[in-house]
């Protein structure tokens, strides 16, 4: 019965983990007013997680990439989106307290 009791324990750990780590904040995920580069960026997802990090050689090289800079408060992200490297757009998200975003 404890065996039992350990292993349903164990994989509820695996299991809530991952969503654990997903929810950190964004203080956790970014340096405050530097600028980070994503292949995509969907502010729908709850809780929110950044897209496929781009260095700076493959941001030149994609045709559309968002640039992501958080705030020196740690709580409101502007995305910045760029086609050909040229900005076409600018947006502001708070994070929320379930890690989701909320356009400002």
């Amino acid at each position: 019965m404890k065996r039992n009791v350990a292993c349903i324990v164990a994989a509820l750990h695996l299991l809530v983990s991952p969503f654990a780590a997903s929810a950190a904040s964004l203080a956790d995920k970014f340096t405050p007013e530097t600028p980070y580069y994503f292949d995509s960026f969907d502010p729908g997802q709850q809780p929110w997680k950044p897209g496929q990090h781009l260095n700076i050689e493959e941001v030149f090289k994609n045709y559309q990439y968002y640039e992501i800079v958080l705030d020196q408060n740690g709580k409101e992200i502007t995305v910045n989106q760029y086609v050909r490297g040229v900005k076409t757009g600018s947006e502001k998200y708070l994070e929320l307290p379930d890690g989701s975003l909320r356009k400002k």
